[in-house]
């Protein structure tokens, strides 16, 4: 799937990295993933769909594409979406349009999906998926957390703490998992990996070119 053509300085290619953050709600991925994007403009945000209304400060188009429940099942009826799950009595999804976009003009797509979409998502796109899960210090600290914010209803926290145990329990279905017990701590963690699969031997496809122009002998196939 990730066909795209991003170069490196010594002049070969690699493929797309699809990288995907994933915690339970008010762990950080968010605050994570606004992190990554400030620090890199190579990367570009995958922008999801939800049917659940849009809050205030939120931006239809920035931090969600809003769509009614007929609208969301006719994306899905037509195949438009790379994944997609019912989560807190709405529905998620990453169109496939954008994402197949971006990969084509050569730039790595972050997801901030939760562990279902993430399941699909490497279904589709195998290797060229990295997924990254992030747990917060403890459950009473998840709890503050989800207080502090200030956004949600006593009934919606309850329902969030007790969807993070089985949001949780998926853990083993991802390729690192961090704790973020310091927000500035883990975010590097998290560039540190994203930088560290870029350079993937299995993601630069120019590499055999740019030995043989060394001299060197290589394989035919990796």
């Amino acid at each position: 799937m990730a066909d795209s053509i991003q170069s490196d300085p010594h002049g070969f290619k690699r493929r797309g990295v699809l990288f995907v953050l994933s915690s339970p709600s008010g762990a950080g991925k968010s605050t994570i993933a606004r992190k990554l994007l400030a620090a890199d403009p190579t990367l570009q945000m995958s922008v999801s769909a939800t049917t659940r209304p849009i809050r205030p400060g939120e931006a239809d188009g920035k931090d969600y594409h809003f769509v009614d429940l007929e609208r969301f099942r006719a994306m899905v009826a037509d195949n438009e979406f790379l994944e997609w799950a019912h989560v807190f009595g709405h529905r998620y999804g990453t169109p496939r349009a954008p994402v197949e976009a971006m990969l084509k003009s050569g730039r790595d797509v972050l997801f901030d999906i939760d562990w279902q979409g993430a399941q699909q998502l490497y279904q589709i796109a195998g290797g060229d998926v990295v997924r990254v899960f992030i747990l917060p210090p403890s459950l009473e600290e998840l709890e503050s957390r989800l207080r502090g914010r200030a956004t949600d209803s006593e009934e919606v926290i309850q329902g969030r703490m007790s969807r993070a145990a089985g949001e949780i329990a998926h853990w083993d279905g991802y390729d690192y998992v961090l704790c973020n017990d310091d927000a500035e701590s883990c975010f590097l963690k998290v560039k540190t990996i994203l930088e560290s699969e870029r350079m993937k031997r299995s993601r630069q496809t120019g590499l055999i070119g740019f030995i043989r122009k060394l001299g060197k002998a290589v394989p035919d196939s990796d």
